[in-house]
C-alpha cells in the first residue's frame, strides 16, 4: 500500500505538465497531494534519492522552484510491479495492477507455474474464484476438500488412489475381537505446523469436537467414546461394530487441527497465508511422513484478472492448467481421468411419479438428452455404471407410459445440471409435462428449502479415495435421502447401512453395498447421469503430477528442476 501512495503522489505531481519541467511553488504542490508542504518537501526528497525527479527549490517563501522529472508514472509502475511479483509479493503487484490492467497481462504471466523464487521451488496455481477457509467436517469444493488433505493429518489417510487406509498420525492400529475397541496406536514424534509437540490428548480433544458437529454425529453414530488408555495409544469405544471406522478416519472430513488454533495442522504443507486473493501454503519441516519436493503452493486468485483476458487455471473447474493463460491451449497435457464422481437424478415416488414413471423419465435422458447436451467435447461421459462393475438399471422402451401433468425438479451445481434442466424442461413440455425448475446456489444441499417440494432432484456426488466407504456415507450423512425416501424406507436403508458396517470383510461389505444401490436403481430412485474427464496441464518444467479421484494431485510429490547455472 505505501508503494501504491508514493506512485499515485508522483503521478499528481507528473500530471499537470505530463511530465514537462514545471516552475511551480511548495504550496502549490501540497494541494495538489493534498497534504502539509512539510509532507510534500518529504515526498520530493524521498523521490529526488530514488531518481525519479530532481527538484531544485528557491530560497524564500513563495519562491516558485524548478522540477524536472526522469521517469515517467507508467515506467515506475512496470517497474514496481515486476520487483513485487519477483519477491513473492503479490498482493502489491494486484493494487499497483488496478492502475494499469493492460499492463498486469505481460508482467503476470511469467511468474506463473513453477518457478524458483530465492532458492525456493514454488508451484503458483491462477485460480478462478476465492477458496473458501478449511473448516472442520464436510467441505462443499473438491479444491478445498483437497486442500484440507494437504494442510492437516488424520488418524489414518489414503495414499495416492488406493482405498485401503494406512497409518498418519497413528503408525498402526488394532481391532478388539468383537469390533467395539479400535486402538490407535500414535506416532510419537509428530509436531504442529507451529513447532509444538503433538500430544494424543490433544487429539482426543479435537476428535471429540469434530465427533460433536452433527452430520459427522451420523458418520460416526456407532463411536461411544474416545479414551487416552497410553500416552501413544487413542481407543475407540463403540456400542456396535463398525468396520468402516478406519476409512471414515481417513476421510478429508476427519482431518484434526490443533484443538485450540484450527488453522493449525500437522499434513505436509501448513498455511503461510489464506486471503481472497492469495492462498500460500510453505512445506512443514517436521512432517511426518515424506517431506513435499516443493517448499511453497500458491494459489492467484485473481477473478478480475480473467474478465479481463488473462485467462484462467480452470478452463472448467475439472480442467486444470498450470502455466500461463496465454499458452493454454499449447500446454502438455500432464494427467487424465474419467472421475468416479458423477451428476446425478434422484426422483420421489410419490403420488404424482410412479415406478413406470420414474422408470421413463430415466430413459429419455439416458437415451435422449444425454446424446445431445451442448456442452464443451471432452467434458463429460454418460454414465453406464454408478462404480466400475455396478451397472446402471435398464429397462425397454416406456413410450406408452404417461407422465405426469406437472412435475418440480430442484438441483443446484454445477452449471452443466443449468443445461441438463433446460433441455429437460423442453422435452417434457413436448410430451405434455409442467417441469418447474427451481435452482438451489450451491454445491451440496444444505440450506435447500426447496426439497420437501421436488419430484426429482439433480446434483453432484464426488467420490473420494475410497469410493464405497464414500458411497454408504453419502447415504448416512446426505439430507438428499431424508426427503427423498419415506420415513420407514429411511429407517430402513439406515438399518441395512449397520447391518453392512458389521460385516469385517470388506469384500463382504462392499457386495452388501452394491446391492443397496442396485435396488435403488431398479426402483429408479437413483440413477447416474454423467462422469467428467479430469485433466491437468502444465508447463515443462513441473513434474510429478498425477491426478487423484478429486481432480486434483497430491502437492508432496510435485516437483521443479534446479535451475541451470
Amino acid at each position: 500500500m505505501r508503494q501504491l501512495n508514493r506512485l499515485n503522489q508522483y503521478q499528481r505531481l507528473w500530471h499537470p505538465s505530463a511530465g514537462a519541467p514545471q516552475r511551480v511553488t511548495v504550496t502549490e504542490l501540497a494541494e495538489r497531494c493534498f497534504c502539509s508542504e512539510r509532507h510534500v518537501r518529504t515526498l520530493l526528497r524521498q523521490a529526488q534519492e530514488a531518481g525519479w525527479l530532481s527538484w531544485r527549490a528557491q530560497s524564500g517563501r513563495g519562491k516558485r522552484g524548478e522540477l524536472t522529472f526522469h521517469v515517467s508514472p507508467e515506467t515506475l509502475r512496470n517497474r514496481m510491479m515486476e520487483e513485487a511479483l519477483r519477491s513473492g509479493h503479490k498482493h502489491t503487484a494486484l493494487e499497483l495492477a488496478q492502475l494499469a490492467p493492460q499492463d498486469i497481462r505481460a508482467l503476470l504471466e511469467p511468474f506463473l507455474g513453477g518457478q524458483w523464487q530465492n532458492d525456493t521451488p514454488t508451484l503458483r496455481i491462477p485460480y478462478y474464484r476465492p477458496l473458501d477457509p478449511l473448516q472442520p467436517g464436510f467441505l462443499p469444493g473438491r479444491a478445498e476438500q483437497h486442500l484440507a488433505g494437504q494442510v492437516f493429518s488424520g488418524l489414518t489417510r489414503f495414499n495416492g488412489n488406493c482405498s485401503a487406509p494406512a497409518g498418519d498420525l497413528a503408525h498402526h492400529w488394532e481391532i478388539s475381537a468383537d469390533g467395539l475397541r479400535w486402538h490407535f496406536y500414535i506416532r510419537s514424534t509428530l509436531h504442529w505446523h507451529n513447532g509444538d509437540k503433538i500430544e494424543t490428548a490433544q487429539l482426543q480433544t479435537s476428535l471429540t469436537a469434530l465427533l460433536a458437529l452433527p452430520v459427522l454425529q451420523r458418520l460416526f453414530a456407532s463411536v461411544q467414546r474416545t479414551e487416552v488408555t497410553h500416552p501413544q495409544c487413542l481407543t475407540f469405544v463403540l456400542h456396535q461394530p463398525d468396520y468402516w471406522l478406519a476409512h471414515r478416519l481417513a476421510s478429508y472430513a476427519s482431518r484434526l487441527a490443533h484443538p485450540e488454533r484450527p488453522d493449525i495442522g500437522s499434513g505436509p504443507f501448513r498455511i503461510a497465508a489464506w486471503e481472497p486473493e492469495l492462498v500460500r501454503l510453505e512445506c512443514h519441516e517436521q512432517y511426518h511422513l515424506s517431506h513435499p519436493l516443493l517448499k511453497a503452493i500458491e494459489y492467484w486468485i485473481t477473478p478480475q484478472l480473467f474478465d479481463r483476458g488473462l485467462g484462467t487455471s480452470c478452463r472448467h473447474p475439472v480442467q486444470i492448467a498450470i502455466g500461463e493463460p496465454e499458452e493454454l491451449a499449447s500446454l502438455r497435457l500432464v494427467s487424465n481421468s474419467i472421475s468416479l464422481g458423477f451428476c446425478y437424478l434422484t426422483l420421489k415416488q410419490s403420488s404424482g411419479l410412479s415406478e413406470m414413471q420414474a422408470r421413463r423419465l430415466i430413459n429419455i435422458i439416458h437415451q435422449t438428452l444425454l446424446l445431445t447436451l451442448p456442452l464443451e467435447e471432452n467434458l463429460i461421459t454418460p454414465s453406464r455404471e454408478l462404480l466400475p462393475g455396478w451397472a446402471i438399471a435398464q429397462w425397454p422402451a416406456l413410450n406408452h407410459v404417461t407422465l405426469p401433468a406437472t412435475l418440480t425438479l430442484v438441483y443446484h451445481l454445477p452449471v452443466e445440471l443449468h443445461i441438463m434442466a433446460e433441455q429437460l424442461k423442453r422435452y417434457l413440455a413436448q410430451q405434455g409435462c409442467d417441469l418447474t425448475v427451481i435452482f438451489h446456489d450451491a454445491k451440496t444441499w444444505d440450506g435447500c428449502a426447496s426439497l420437501a417440494q421436488a419430484d426429482m432432484m439433480m446434483g453432484d456426488r464426488l467420490i473420494g479415495e475410497a469410493p464405497e466407504s464414500t458411497l454408504e456415507q453419502w447415504l448416512r450423512c446426505d439430507i438428499l435421502w431424508p426427503h427423498l425416501l419415506s420415513a420407514p424406507e429411511f429407517a430402513h436403508l439406515q438399518a441395512t447401512l449397520d447391518a453392512v458396517q458389521k460385516q469385517a470383510c470388506e469384500q463382504d461389505r462392499h457386495a452388501k453395498l452394491k446391492e443397496i444401490f442396485a435396488r435403488l436403481m431398479e426402483k429408479a430412485v437413483l440413477t447416474p447421469l454423467f462422469n467428467y474427464q479430469y485433466q491437468v496441464s502444465a508447463p515443462p518444467g513441473v513434474n510429478g503430477i498425477r491426478l487423484n479421484t478429486r481432480g486434483w494431485f497430491d502437492f508432496t510429490e510435485a516437483w521443479l528442476p534446479a535451475p541451470k547455472a
